[in-house]
């Protein structure tokens, strides 16, 4: 079967991607699901900096590659052995598969799944396979997704099928943005009631963590970006202080509003900085999570003095720490009940051929979460 398909040829090229167009619309042919796999049909796709990470250079990924890995459609073909799922099933993307049989996935980290990582590594779907390609010529999968397309073949171990009722544009911030942001508060920080979050980062990722922590009963949230723009924003979302983290004083300002710092401080922006300034916010016995993924090369430079004086923890969250098939329908759940307002988050609707023009705004920063519809 053929479809149109966003395609990376070449990283790092030169902005205004307006004009250097790094994502090429093809045509291209998917080839038949295979075992456990289907064809789902787009009918939403999310731009999220992890895409633009594998355009600007800083995410190295095999290439060509067709893009996209936040995205909710409807299943349209199914391949052999397939039991998960049916055909006119809504389903959500995760943008790691998890096989389920590896000693993590076995023990509720689903986030960790071997064979996920090493299939999104490779580029291939969950069985190793590609499935797209152009004159003869196959194009890798990004995150077991691809999802800037109309069409495309994912594992059933990639998809989380959703109630209908749920808008595909709303549904497809769940695949990455929510799942991450609140993700990274409730699983990884594991926020208790009452306590006190920074959230230092505030894109889709972030905005989602200040939702998810106001939810979650943290009494006081603590918004910090360079932007002034997204720090009003996220006053909007229920932060309760904005701050400047460039700003000199900008730790003591924090420090006094805290009485020493926060009980947590999880960090969005993928610059060494900003995860400095969260983990010197967090107080004596607090814990820092970071879901950002900067260059490989970026290093952190901690003192062990502190690590162990002041008792302080530092964590890594990939894929906010879910489990997708039990955690997207549990935020769906918040979102229906009106605890979990993620449809503020959108900030533009675009069509697959504005892609360029959405990244662009993406790296300026002139974006929260932009989504691109198909129908």
């Amino acid at each position: 079967m053929n479809t149109k398909a966003a395609v990376l040829h070449k990283m790092e090229l030169d902005r205004p991607y307006t004009e250097s167009n790094p994502l090429k619309i093809e045509q291209v042919t998917l080839d038949d699901p295979g075992f456990n796999e289907v064809v789902v049909k787009i009918k939403a796709a999310g731009l999220c900096h992890s895409d633009l990470s594998v355009i600007d250079g800083n995410r190295p990924r095999p290439l060509p590659m067709a893009l996209g890995h936040e995205a909710a459609g409807e299943v349209v073909a199914l391949g052999a052995g397939v039991k998960k799922l049916a055909l006119g099933d809504h389903v959500v993307f995760a943008f790691l598969p998890s096989c389920g049989s590896c000693s993590y996935c076995q023990t509720g980290r689903a986030a960790l799944c071997e064979p996920g990582a090493e299939a999104n590594g490779k580029g291939t779907l969950l069985g190793g396979h590609q499935r797209i390609h152009n004159n003869g010529n196959y194009y890798y999968h990004h995150l077991g997704v691809s999802g800037f397309a109309e069409l495309a073949v994912a594992s059933v171990d990639s998809l989380v099928k959703i109630n209908k009722e749920i808008p595909f544009e709303i549904a497809a911030l769940f695949g990455c943005a929510v799942m991450t942001g609140v993700g990274a508060v409730v699983n990884t920080a594991q926020l208790k009631f009452g306590d006190s979050l920074l959230v230092v980062g505030l894109g889709g990722v972030g905005l989602s963590a200040i939702l998810g922590a106001k939810a979650a009963g943290a009494t006081k949230i603590i918004a910090a970006d360079l932007n002034p723009e997204k720090r009003a924003i996220a006053a909007q979302l229920g932060a309760h202080h904005t701050i400047d983290s460039s700003e000199k004083n900008a730790l003591e300002v924090l420090r006094d509003l805290t009485g020493g710092g926060v009980d947590t401080a999880v960090e969005f922006a993928g610059a060494i900085p900003a995860l400095d300034f969260a983990f010197n916010a967090t107080k004596r016995g607090g814990t820092t999570v970071t879901a950002a993924l900067p260059h490989p090369d970026a290093r952190l430079e901690l003192s062990p003095v502190t690590l162990v004086g002041q008792e302080k923890s530092i964590k890594g969250s990939y894929l906010g720490g879910c489990v997708p098939s039990r955690d997207i329908p549990a935020y769906i759940e918040l979102y229906q009940s009106g605890r979990l307002a993620v449809e503020k988050l959108i900030s533009h609707r675009m069509k697959l051929e504005d892609i360029n023009e959405g990244f662009e705004r993406l790296a300026k920063g002139d974006a929260l979460r932009q989504i691109i519809l198909f129908d």
